[in-house]
């Protein structure tokens, strides 16, 4: 059972294939339907006009920004454009669309506005926005069914969008300008206080301030600082003047003799003794003139040494005089000098005292002054820049392309809504083949008989096959029961020649047919055939002969009659038939197991074969009584027609009668939704075809060859 249920579950494609083959015209009828439905719906829509306009979005930037440098680069926002696309379908936007356009008395029917709500749907749905991959650009389509207003939706929303934006950044920089004006307020107002508190510092530790000073936080301009600078000026002048006397006097004090005399000119400016020397120096030239002329004892030049003698003495008097006018120069600049350092000193320690008490706080309340003043300043900047770059022109949004008035629809597409439909009619079509094949649990195919029923296939009789009489013997269906006839002979389950009995689960699943036409391929083949019609409630086999059915088995059965009164000859050779006869109400239990088996048992003496055609297996309990007295029972299972547990369970039923069982005939295939039972019978169809042609030109005796 487990290899029965691998069996079942491995599918190969084929198995699909066949399913939908199968059931072909559920597919086809489905799609037929979705199309036509799909077509009849396209031609109700109204056409759809589209028109789209493109729009470039860029961040709010100015074109020419006076207060950045050239080189410097935008700032890229990964979500910039996003943003952008959901603002453009947002309701302030749309809003503002529907009162530009006045779409509520556009859109309202006779005359009266619709709601905004309305109308912002409407307009919503109307629209498709699209972002061009890696780019800047947003494309805004409006489908309406008039083209024009189709074309005004879709440049309106561009210029709505473009203005909102420029609105929006005007707006918030004016509400910015006007909180720093505010602030700006406020600031003038502390450097105010600030500065009145300085001024009162001022008057109050009466410092004082030079004219055309300001209050820089520092005191660099103070009296104090003033006079502290000009001491010390001073001190360094007297600090100069004293090195320069000491130095002097030094190499005075230094020098002798001739040096003295030679060097003073150098150290000393005296203008005095600097005519000494210049007389000196020309009583030299003159001695040294006379002393080549005359001798060292003449009047005159004794006269010149003696007046040189007393230049001299002169010269070294004013040279004494010299130095002790340097030492005293010397003197009063050191006394100058230290004079100075010490006032010096004291105005410092006096600046020190006043620092301390004073200019501390001040200074405080002027650094506090200049922090005010520079966020002023700050704010009066801002304020003077963002002016300005309020009024640079900008363009955040730009309409590349304006939308233009279509001439042709966009909807509705018959082409791609056909197609669409075709689809979705083939995909529904196979989906419910599917369903339909899963809820089926019929029996489908041979395996299916040898999975649940568990018995070979002896026959494969195809669909409309009619008895056998009335087709010919050389009909193409025929080869499906001598292919029958054949399997019951070489079968394992029965022998080839006695009793059998022609079964099936439910009606109408031709046990009739099929137990004729075995009767009569039977007779063909030279043997003796009794064909039983043992359905007493349903009989068709006198029908189909064409004879009487008024004595038979039940008069047999009821002993009025002996069963050689009720046997007919019929017109095929070798076939005899019993008809049922007709049964009277009050004797439904004619059909005893004793009375049967006694009748079968004086049948099989005089024929090879009896055929008994019985009632359906499932609820009537006739077809257990006959198929207990068989030699064989051949089940007759029909092509989708009743659930495999109808069949399973009359296999059951037969197997509790302990009935030999000879095999299944599948009946009534729909050859043209399997590919195997389609060649199977295309094989035979083209057999007798070739056999009929054959037979053709010798008459009756082609046709007792075909028989053969």
């Amino acid at each position: 059972m487990a290899e029965n249920q691998k069996k079942e579950t491995t599918l190969h494609f084929l198995d699909y294939w066949r399913v939908i083959r199968s059931r072909k015209e559920i597919v086809l009828a489905v799609l037929f339907l979705v199309v036509i439905t799909g077509v009849a719906y396209t031609f109700t829509l109204p056409e759809i006009y589209a028109a789209q306009a493109r729009i470039e979005v860029n961040q709010d930037t100015v074109e020419i920004d006076p207060f950045k440098p050239a080189s410097s680069t935008r700032s890229y926002d990964p979500y910039f454009l996003r943003t952008q696309f959901e603002i453009i379908q947002s309701k302030p936007i749309l809003n503002e669309v529907i009162n530009r356009l006045n779409l509520q008395e556009v859109w309202g029917k006779s005359g009266e506005k619709i709601s905004k709500e309305v109308a912002y749907k409407i307009l919503r749905s109307s629209l498709v926005v699209s972002q061009f991959r890696d780019t800047n650009l947003i494309a805004l389509m409006a489908k309406r069914e008039d083209p024009k207003e189709a074309a005004r939706i879709a440049n309106e929303l561009a210029s709505v969008y473009r203005d909102a934006r420029l609105d929006l950044k005007r707006k918030e920089m004016t509400r910015a300008m006007d909180a720093l004006s505010r602030e700006l307020e406020k600031q003038q107002d502390r450097v105010d206080l600030a500065q009145q508190r300085v001024e009162e510092l001022r008057q109050k530790l009466d410092i004082t301030i030079l004219p055309g000073s300001t209050y820089s936080g520092q005191s660099e301009n103070s009296v104090e600082k003033i006079r502290l600078q000009q001491l010390e000026g001073d001190r360094i002048s007297a600090r100069v003047a004293m090195l320069v006397a000491q130095a002097r006097y030094e190499q005075l004090e230094t020098m002798e003799g001739d040096d003295l005399l030679t060097a003073s000119s150098y150290v000393s400016q005296d203008t005095f003794a600097e005519s000494l020397r210049t007389q000196i120096n020309n009583y030299d030239v003159t001695l040294s003139s006379m002393l080549e002329n005359y001798g060292a004892n003449h009047p005159e030049l004794k006269r010149i040494q003696a007046a040189r003698d007393e230049l001299m003495v002169k010269l070294t008097r004013a040279m004494e005089g010299i130095k002790k006018g340097t030492h005293a120069q010397y003197i009063v600049a050191k006394a100058k000098f230290d004079a100075l350092e010490e006032e010096l000193r004291g105005a410092k320690s006096s600046d020190i005292e006043t620092q301390r008490e004073k200019f501390v706080p001040f200074n405080k309340a002027q650094q506090a002054l200049g922090i005010q003043r520079s966020i002023m300043n700050v704010l009066q900047s801002k304020i003077a820049q963002e002016g300005i770059t309020l009024e640079v022109p900008r363009t955040p949004v730009e309409i590349v392309d304006s939308a233009e008035e279509s001439t042709r629809p966009v909807s509705p597409n018959l082409i791609m809504n056909v197609l669409l439909s075709i689809f979705v009619g083939l995909g529904s079509g196979v989906g419910l083949a599917y369903f339909i094949e899963y809820l089926d649990t019929s029996i489908k195919t041979a395996d299916d008989v040898e999975r649940w029923i568990e018995l070979p296939v002896l026959g494969l009789v195809p669909q409309k096959v009619r008895p056998l009489i009335e087709e010919g013997p050389d009909s193409e269906h025929a080869e499906a029961y001598r292919v029958l006839r054949t399997n019951m002979a070489f079968t394992d389950s029965g022998p080839s020649k006695g009793a059998f009995a022609v079964l099936s689960g439910g009606a109408g699943e031709g046990k009739s047919t099929t137990a004729f036409n075995l009767a009569y391929v039977c007779a063909q083949q030279g043997e003796k055939v009794l064909l039983v019609d043992a359905d007493l409630r349903r009989p068709v086999q006198h029908t189909i002969l064409g004879v009487s059915n008024r004595f038979g088995l039940t008069n047999v059965l009821l002993r009025d009659v002996p069963v050689e009164e009720t046997i007919k000859t019929t017109s095929v050779p070798n076939l005899h038939f019993l008809p049922s006869g007709r049964l009277p109400r009050t004797s439904l239990g004619v059909l005893d197991p004793k009375r049967i088996s006694e009748l079968v048992h004086t049948l099989k003496a005089k024929y090879d074969v009896i055929i008994f055609d019985t009632p359906p297996l499932v609820g009537i309990s006739d077809s257990s009584v006959v198929a207990k007295e068989m030699d064989g029972v051949l089940l007759v299972v029909q092509y989708r027609k009743y659930p495999r547990d109808m069949i399973i369970r009359a296999k059951q039923m037969l197997d509790t009668l302990g009935v030999p069982q000879v095999g299944v005939v599948l009946n009534n295939i729909n050859i043209m939704r399997d590919d195997y039972y389609y060649y199977y019978h295309s094989y035979y169809s083209n057999y007798y075809y070739y056999r009929s042609q054959e037979a053709t030109p010798s008459g009756p005796a082609g046709t007792q060859r075909g028989l053969a």
